[in-house]
């Protein structure tokens, strides 16, 4: 183990086997990835390895950040403009920003000062874009991905690990300096008025606000949605299937920080029904017995289920939101951090620039037009797209359409796997992905691509009509009320 991970600058991606565990490369410099297979991404990680793995108990325990948090005054009974639910990196980003803008924030959240236990793993250029190089602890100078035994692809893009605690760290100070109120509590419930919205608290406290902020998560405390997402329902009555399409490929995940002290994650990619976590459990110890690694101490463990794909909120509606609770996870990756905290500049630009001028409902749609133009959802179809033919390839499947893939000008790959491509672009990607792509892959995308390409068609043909019956409403409200020219109309 010592003589693998010597000398840690790459990142490597390892495509699986469906039952065999892929043996690491002996080269000592590298970080290993793999290819995943979900419509929820589920992992186990840990920070060494072992045969007896189940058996060791993780050291680490809840730590909380030394800060003197100034409180909400519950007696002042005063509407704040911005109440966010959720203390997450999203939740303090827009707060951080609103704030700055000179509006009251009150964040609400059970552990506010708890450092998020989340491991972050990001692209070094999408941190660097947001002045957040300083929050990574680690990183590598590129990655290379593993297809099999005989190909391989250097990546020449750094990667790193995201500094939780320097990362909250660096979010709670700046709102503390901009006068953010905190809130312990977990939120029950929020009542609207026309004006304001009352969040409702565990612990009886009510706070007002002009603009109520969701920033939970997966767990969409208040967000509605008006289809529920349940990725395994297909296959509750036929157990059969089930136990077999249970038995999917997964990866090992790697980053290593020394000689003896390395991150292990086992996962999958995109799935249906996502595999159960002592599946993925006994996957990693097999995986690390076949690799000879010795697991002495466990420092953390983590366990994540990211659901994929799926409806969108409901847009408009009152409470806004935004991350996991707004749709926002790469459909076809499952990537979320820095796309999240990218658009909370967003979110927060078009708090501040429409809190003067308008209130409540009209308030809130204009939040949402922003955080979802019609660029982004046409994006996010094709990305959903992209995850169902994920969905349906098999291992062999998988290995050649990521051969493909990394071999696409890296613009391409840069911009799908960061959700800078749009639907433009997009579409010459796909025509490139298949013009790079074996015979056998072609043939493999378009007998597996047609229904998936259908329904993305007729998404996007939804999403069109419904911007249309949107901009004549809105044409017709503006020039009715003559509060703009027909030029400033926004689209959404």
């Amino acid at each position: 183990m010592d003589t693998l991970l010597r000398t840690p600058n790459k990142l490597e991606f390892f495509i699986p086997q469906f039952h065999g565990f892929e043996r690491l490369s002996p080269n000592p410099s590298r970080v290993k990835l793999g290819v995943k297979k979900r419509a929820i991404r589920i992992g186990s990680s840990i920070t060494s390895a072992s045969s007896a793995l189940l058996d060791l108990v993780p050291e680490t325990k809840k730590e909380n950040l030394d800060f003197d948090l100034p409180l909400y005054d519950t007696s002042l009974n005063k509407t704040v403009d911005l109440a966010i639910v959720g203390g997450g990196p999203a939740g303090l980003a827009v707060a951080q920003q609103v704030s700055e803008a000179g509006l009251s924030v009150c964040s609400i959240d059970p552990s506010p000062k708890l450092i998020w236990p989340n491991n972050y793993g990001v692209w070094v250029d999408e941190f660097e874009a947001m002045d957040l190089l300083d929050c990574l602890d680690t990183t590598w100078s590129g990655a290379v991905v593993y297809i099999n035994d005989g190909a391989e692809k250097d990546l020449s893009r750094p990667y790193g690990r995201v500094n939780r605690k320097q990362l909250k760290s660096k979010m709670l100070q700046k709102c503390i300096t901009n006068g953010v109120r905190f809130h312990q509590a977990k939120v029950t419930n929020v009542v609207h008025e026309e004006v304001n919205s009352t969040v409702v608290c565990s612990d009886g406290v009510k706070i007002q606000a002009s603009v109520v902020l969701d920033a939970t998560g997966f767990s969409r405390c208040l967000v509605q949605y008006d289809k529920p997402y349940n990725p395994d329902k297909h296959l509750d009555a036929y157990p059969e299937v089930k136990e077999r399409n249970s038995k999917i490929p997964t990866f090992l995940y790697a980053m290593p920080f020394s000689s003896n002290r390395i991150f292990l994650e086992e996962t999958s990619l995109v799935a249906r029904p996502g595999l159960k976590m002592e599946d993925i459990q006994e996957r990693m110890v097999a995986r690390l017995k076949h690799l000879g690694i010795n697991v002495k101490r466990i420092e953390e463990d983590e366990r994540c289920v990211i659901p994929m794909g799926g409806p969108l909120p409901v847009l408009p509606q009152r409470v806004v939101g935004i991350g996991g609770t707004a749709g926002m996870v790469h459909p076809s990756t499952g990537y979320m951090v820095a796309r999240t905290l990218a658009a909370a500049p967003i979110v927060a630009n078009a708090i501040v620039r429409y809190l003067g001028s308008t209130k409540g409902d009209e308030l809130s749609a204009e939040v949402w037009r922003d955080l979802w133009p019609i660029e982004r959802r046409r994006q996010r179809e094709f990305f959903c797209f992209g995850m169902d033919i994920l969905l349906k390839l098999d291992l062999d499947a998988t290995r050649r359409f990521f051969d493909a893939f990394f071999d696409l000008e890296p613009r391409y790959w840069h911009g799908f796997l960061s959700s800078r491509l749009f639907l433009p672009d997009l579409v010459f990607f796909g025509l490139s992905l298949f013009s790079h792509a074996s015979n056998t892959s072609r043939l493999e995308i378009m007998t597996k691509g047609t229904v998936p390409l259908a329904k993305m068609i007729n998404n996007l043909v939804k999403i069109e009509t419904k911007d249309c019956n949107c901009i004549l409403l809105d044409n017709c409200v503006y020039n009715h009320h003559n509060m703009i020219s027909c030029e400033d109309i926004r689209i959404f």
